[in-house]
């Protein structure tokens, strides 16, 4: 074996072996050296150069906090209606995050990506399930598919066989061309038949709710994106003959003419075209993939061969155009930009293909928490769910159960017949509005629907990362209120010990070089600029100008050591001067100062000048007592042992 091979068996068989022991004990309690070993990772930057001094000193910290933490949920901090107010609302906020698998969100995501890359012309043959007379028959329709993949294997010609027997009826005019698709086009059944088939070929059979659908992959390019253009269309109007079409056919070259003249595209778009939405914006159409317009339109659009162009009048079924390109933003290729995979996962979720998401959701509760069926009769539980929900007579059968009886559990959970009731009566009618579901299928669908609120209910059982995050904000939160009670509010409030305080450390709170000054916080530069000219006119109107603009200026009217006032840098400040805008590179807000009076020499503070440091001081002592209490409530014995791997 290499040396360098052991070298790293040796030290990940150290990180797991530290990672699966205690770390220190803390009274009654432990910590565990993997869980210590995520906040450092998580707080301390992976370049400190002495690692076992950067772990010492955080170790330090990390003992404190938990001792706090113990210290509020042992006096029953995690009870407090704030505490659990805050924690339930964040559940509520991320809990519809973890109920996706990610393993799932990221094969769909990277299998859309992988198909923006690629645009693919698809021709389409469609047989219906219903006859001529409007009957469904589907027999008929499988005879017809049949004998049409017959007349396609024996070489006949695609577009032919569309014209003649496609029952979709634009085919007898484009042959069932559809003209060129891209990821998310068409619905996910129809997109994976046509991104699996070469170029060429001819897909599988795709069955719908409707019919039968052969297509052709016609040919592949590269994805050209989206277009942003203007239309100016002069539309057919209904039973329109030859003579009309012309005739808007001369007014079309009219416009051309114009348009080549220099006349404003927008101007005679608002004045001429019947896209009535787009008129009223100059004829700007929002911007679009391909497979979004018929295939004739997107022919021409897509020719458009730069920005500003402008086509000549062509026609469609809908009547004569005139584009103008105005932009074209590139298909994205780099597998590694986030906004693209964010907007492609968005539309996922978005889209039928995520139907299945939920099904992960289902196997690990069946495996985890286990879904028990009770013996009952289907007959009687059909009979009384008609009888409770539509009204009918009770039949015999359905006698034998009541709405107390269980249908199936899940861990702990019942669900009985009440609940069925509940459920059913809000979700058993079909959302095309044609009418009830099969009991059985809304039985199915209520079994998955009492599987997800369980799973999401007990998510922290089922998803390690949430329930970290859930406890993390809990211990902050938790953490936060013993320190307001312990220390924060204590320090306010305690006015004596504040004076004290002072008066004992009185020589530490010295004002150095200072100034009373007035600075004014800006929203962004461009208001700085205007508040710091009126004020160089007239620094007195300081006060007229931030209220004139109060809605971007924040004035503090104080007084500031010299190394505090923005703007100042090294410059030695004078009464009356008002210092240069600067821009805060965070959040692009800019301060300036006006100074009023200036101190060169260093003088004592007085109480209420020292009070914000006295605070502070007084912080100090109250966490240091309270941190030698808690060491004597919860004693901390470290494993020196595990703390020297987990160094090394």
């Amino acid at each position: 074996m290499k040396k360098r091979s052991f070298a790293v068996i040796i030290t990940c068989l150290l990180m797991f072996s530290a990672s699966s022991q205690t770390l220190f004990t803390y009274g009654k309690y432990k910590a565990d050296a993997n869980d210590f070993l995520k906040a450092y990772n998580k707080n301390n930057s992976s370049t400190v150069t002495n690692k076992a001094k950067a772990i010492s000193d955080y170790l330090d910290l990390y003992i404190k906090s938990k001792l706090k933490i113990r210290d509020a949920y042992d006096r029953r901090f995690d009870t407090l209606p704030q505490i659990i107010s805050e924690v339930t609302n964040l559940r509520t906020q991320i809990s519809e995050n973890y109920m996706s698998d990610p393993a799932l969100v990221k094969k769909m995501t990277d299998e859309a990506f992988n198909r923006s890359l690629k645009d693919i012309k698809v021709a389409h043959i469609f047989i219906s399930f219903k006859n001529a007379a409007g009957a469904t028959d589907t027999i008929e329709a499988n005879k017809k598919k049949e004998d049409i993949l017959k007349r396609l294997q024996k070489g006949e010609d695609f577009l032919a066989v569309a014209q003649q027997f496609s029952d979709d009826a634009n085919a007898k005019s484009n042959k069932g061309e559809i003209g060129y698709i891209t990821v998310f086009t068409l619905p996910y059944e129809f997109e994976n038949a046509i991104y699996s088939t070469a170029p060429g070929k001819i897909s599988s059979v795709v069955t719908s709710k409707v019919g039968y659908h052969i297509f052709k992959n016609l040919g592949e390019r590269k994805a050209v994106g989206k277009i942003k253009a203007q239309q100016i269309l002069l539309a057919f109007p209904p039973d329109t003959d030859e003579t009309g079409k012309k005739q808007l056919g001369k007014l079309a070259d009219s416009l051309y003419k114009l348009l080549q003249a220099g006349e404003n595209f927008n101007k005679l778009a608002a004045s001429f075209s019947n896209d009535y939405v787009t008129a009223a914006n100059g004829g700007s159409m929002q911007e679009a993939g391909v497979g979004q317009y018929e295939p004739a339109f997107e022919k021409v659009l897509w020719s458009i061969p730069k920005d500003g162009d402008i086509t000549k009048p062509f026609t469609t079924a809908y009547g004569w155009h005139i584009l103008k390109r105005l932009s074209v933003t590139p298909v994205v290729t780099d597998p590694k930009d986030k906004a693209n995979l964010y907007e492609l996962e968005q539309k996922i979720k978005t889209d039928a293909r995520w139907k299945t998401s939920k099904d992960f959701i289902y196997n690990q509760v069946i495996a985890k928490a286990g879904l028990k069926k009770y013996n009952y009769d289907d007959a009687a539980l059909w009979a009384l769910s008609d009888s409770l929900m539509d009204r009918k007579p009770l039949l015999p059968v359905g006698k034998k159960l009541t709405t107390t009886n269980p249908l199936f559990a899940i861990g702990d959970s019942i669900y009985t017949i009440n609940h069925w009731v509940n459920y059913a009566n809000a979700y058993r009618f079909k959302t095309d509005g044609t009418g009830p579901k099969p009991w059985p299928l809304v039985r199915d669908e209520f079994e998955k629907f009492a599987m997800l609120n369980y799973y999401r209910d007990h998510l922290e059982e089922f998803n390690e990362e949430f329930k970290n995050q859930m406890e993390e904000f809990k211990d902050g939160n938790i953490f936060f209120e013993i320190m307001q009670q312990e220390v924060w509010n204590k320090a306010q409030l305690d006015s004596s010990a504040l004076l004290s305080l002072y008066e004992k450390n009185k020589d530490k709170y010295q004002w150095k070089q200072s100034a009373d000054v007035v600075i004014l916080f800006c929203s962004d530069q461009t208001i700085a600029n205007t508040a710091y000219d009126q004020l160089k006119k007239n620094p007195l109107v300081w006060r007229n100008t931030a209220e004139q603009y109060s809605d971007k200026i924040v004035a503090d009217s104080s007084r500031y050591e010299w190394d505090q006032i923005p703007g100042l840098n090294k410059a030695i400040p004078k009464n009356g001067m008002i210092t240069s805008p600067i821009i805060n590179t965070n959040d692009n807000t800019a301060s300036f100062a006006y100074i009023i009076k200036v101190y060169d020499t260093p003088m004592q503070r007085n109480f209420n000048d020292a009070k914000g440091l006295v605070i502070n001081d007084y912080q100090v002592v109250l966490e240091k007592e309270w941190n030698e209490s808690l060491q004597k409530k919860y004693p901390v014995v470290i494993d020196k042992k595990v703390l020297n791997n987990i160094s090394k």
